[in-house]
């Protein structure tokens, strides 16, 4: 990422589409022709692992690290395969345009899977491709159906409350679960395979377009999740499977008793004996789906934040060291010239920056954070900038730049918004304005939201982090990227080299 570009930050589920949340369908072409058409070199995106209801929908609490979201899958493309016919899709379409229906959207989806496994299986079509995935990706994929599908069995149990033998995964006993399940383990296991086939066409085309993936990976997993329960020795875990101590952070000015996050940390002494392979396939994983890779809350790869797991908030846990500098030794000899991005938000210390700066990873500035207080030299005002970094608007996480401006904005941090672009502006002006300051600045990269492009307000925000449900909701209408847009977009790109 060392040469001057721009990109849109935008999740699959996020796109049009008739199936209740956007996928790899029509729609995700089409905006990879408006990236092209309109300058743009990245399309950022979320997790795209499975998640679920009870994970509130969110793209970063995930059953698997290295599976993906069988929502994301375009039932129009299986059509297009003769897996579906049209009127079998087209009888099912009845969700609206704005929002998404998670839960309508798993029942369509499960129906149309069914479907379209059942006629590969009659056509005869069990070709060598399937083969060849499924032996390729044999380190996760049949536990990572094996999970589904007992955890179905178990009537959604949480892993470690399964029967002993199958949680401590005896041979014999999951060899007869295997029987028992093997409709629904076949049935994951070729969704799977649909869901890297659309998704490695999908990716081609936008790289023969010019355009990178950027993609994400959260640094912990879900306790419950196949992971933990494939790989519990790389997780401090009780003799129940259950966790010593769980992921956080400290208190800070944001919260007195700081942040519990409830996921098991990792076993660092047990993966540095094994030479970090469960990390290494997980990265390797990672750089088949995507160009360059966002490590979310990087932080913890230098040292984490660990509380035990009877604590019911983080105020007694303690900064434990991993080692950062083997961990990435290990992973430099097995991948050339890691494409990473560092999530370096919040707090940071010196280690992790010295880490950063020794590794050569890029980090994040996000520009809404930049006028909270009166300090010309504030670290994400663009003037500021190294080139080394990607320049954000905002991230998923916050509002938008005009929800912002209308509603957490006070007077005085606007006023210091208005005296760095040198004049007073109104509201339907501010979210442009903002893009022409991350365009301009030195970063290398600059990343735009797509809710900033079309200057939406707060009810567009993607994610807020204080409210577990209802988030993740957010789509916009194809009609929205009008010429327009596509033309000030591309005008604003050029201007400031980014093209």
């Amino acid at each position: 990422m060392n040469k001057r570009g721009a990109g849109i930050l935008l999740h699959i589920t996020s796109l049009p589409g008739p199936c209740g949340v956007g996928d790899m369908g029509p729609a995700a072409y089409g905006f990879a022709d408006f990236l092209a058409q309109s300058g743009q070199c990245f399309w950022q995106v979320l997790p795209l692992n499975p998640t679920g209801p009870v994970y509130g929908n969110s793209p970063y609490s995930s059953a698997s690290t290295f599976a993906g979201h069988t929502l994301l899958i375009s039932p129009d493309l299986l059509v297009g395969e003769g897996l579906l016919l049209k009127e079998e899709v087209e009888g099912e379409s009845h969700f609206g345009p704005d929002h998404c229906d998670y839960e309508g959207a798993a029942a369509l989806k499960e129906r149309l899977l069914r479907m379209a496994l059942r006629r590969f299986k009659t056509e005869g079509r069990h070709d060598v491709f399937y083969e060849r995935f499924r032996m390729e990706n044999a380190g996760w994929l049949k536990d990572y159906a094996r999970f589904v599908s007992y955890k179905s069995h178990f009537d959604g149990q949480p892993w470690h409350e399964w029967p002993p033998e199958i949680r401590d995964r005896d041979g014999d006993s999951m060899a007869g679960l295997d029987e028992a399940c093997a409709e629904a383990i076949a049935q994951e296991e070729f969704n799977q395979y649909l869901f890297y086939r659309q998704w490695r066409g999908l990716k081609e085309y936008c790289n023969r377009r010019g355009i990178q993936i950027f993609g994400d990976i959260p640094i912990y997993v879900n306790q419950d999740s196949a992971d933990v329960w494939a790989n519990p020795g790389i997780f401090k875990l009780d003799g129940d499977k259950k966790p010593l101590f769980v992921a956080g952070v400290p208190p800070d000015y944001f919260s007195a008793t700081g942040q519990l996050w409830g996921n098991p940390v990792y076993n660092w002494d047990a993966l540095r004996e094994a030479g970090y392979a469960w990390w290494l396939e997980r990265m390797n994983r990672m750089l088949q789906l995507f160009d360059v890779v966002r490590i979310d809350h990087f932080r913890g790869l230098v040292a984490f934040w660990e509380v035990p797991a009877s604590d019911e908030n983080a105020i007694n846990g303690h900064w434990v060291q991993a080692p950062v500098d083997d961990f990435f030794k290990h992973m430099s000899r097995r991948f050339f010239n890691l494409p990473i991005v560092a999530e370096d938000l919040g707090i940071i210390t010196a280690d992790v920056r010295e880490a950063m700066r020794h590794l050569g990873f890029p980090g994040m500035k996000v520009l809404l954070f930049a006028f909270g207080e009166d300090n010309p030299m504030h670290i994400y005002l663009p003037h500021t900038f190294e080139r080394n970094f990607v320049a954000y608007t905002g991230t998923h996480d916050n509002n938008t730049v005009r929800g912002w401006f209308d509603h957490e904005a006070g007077d005085e941090e606007k006023g210091r918004f208005f005296r760095y672009i040198g004049r007073p502006i109104s509201a339907d002006e501010v979210s442009w304005e903002m893009i022409r300051l991350v365009m301009q600045s030195p970063a290398d990269v600059a990343i735009v939201p797509l809710q900033d492009v079309l200057g939406l307000g707060q009810e567009a925000q993607m994610n807020k982090p204080s409210i577990a449900y209802g988030n993740w909701n957010w789509r916009f209408r194809e009609d929205q990227l009008t010429p327009e847009v596509r033309d000030r977009l591309r005008g604003m790109t050029w201007t400031y080299g980014r093209i």
